[in-house]
């Protein structure tokens, strides 16, 4: 009976991660949506959302820690519910990201854009289909699926210098582009971290699964 009461449990929390993963993906595609449609009201909803989504991770993570304290999780469950943990942070981080981009939006203000945003909203594109396969994958417990997700960042990573060299050139053209230029940049770099952050969330799944330790955001060694 208690260990029923523990597996019902625990698919209530994986249902909790898909939908605060759910949540993070909608506000990653609305935060470009926002900052593409000069939108300055839906910006300024999408950071009061931010609460909603801490809100959430915070829910997820009492009660995975109260599974932990009271229902004797096995060696194989507590990697579990430490990876729902790990998760959930993953997740929080990505939502910060996203107002990270609705306010940069409010920071470069009403009016047109310096340039049509295009690589900006397939990176945002593809690091929520990273997102979502990756939730699945550990939903499922698919490795494999885990371990392809990561060959991916390299694709966020081409746009994110695209983006960068573009808008270099756009300041060498006009140095009063530079602000705006500097804010689309940071913007773009949010949605890079958040690839990065699909990386991590592989790799628990990964771990959670086979007990075997991969590192797939490797830093680069600038010495």
């Amino acid at each position: 009976m208690l260990r029923e009461s523990f597996h019902r449990d625990l698919k209530r929390l994986h249902e909790e991660v898909l939908l605060l993963g759910s949540m993070v993906e909608s506000m990653l595609t609305d935060a470009v949506d926002v900052l593409k449609r000069r939108d300055m009201d839906g910006s300024r909803r999408l950071m009061a959302y931010d609460q909603r989504i801490n809100e959430k991770r915070l829910a997820i993570e009492h009660d995975t820690l109260t599974m932990i304290a009271t229902q004797q999780p096995t060696a194989g469950d507590v990697r579990t519910l430490a990876a729902i943990l790990d998760i959930a942070s993953e997740l929080e981080r990505m939502g910060d990201y996203a107002k990270g981009i609705a306010k940069i939006n409010l920071m470069i203000g009403p009016g047109e854009l310096i340039k049509p945003l295009i690589d900006i909203p397939r990176m945002a594109e593809k690091s929520r289909s990273m997102l979502h396969r990756a939730l699945e994958a550990f939903i499922n417990r698919d490795v494999e699926l885990a371990r392809s997700i990561p060959a991916e960042d390299d694709e966020v990573d081409a746009l994110y210098n695209q983006v960068y060299s573009e808008l270099i050139t756009y300041i060498m053209k006009d140095p009063q582009n530079m602000d705006q230029a500097t804010y689309l940049t940071w913007a773009a770099h949010n949605l890079e971290r958040t690839a990065d952050r699909v990386n991590n969330i592989c790799e628990r799944v990964i771990f959670t699964v086979t007990g075997q330790v991969v590192e797939f955001s490797v830093p680069v060694d600038m010495a």
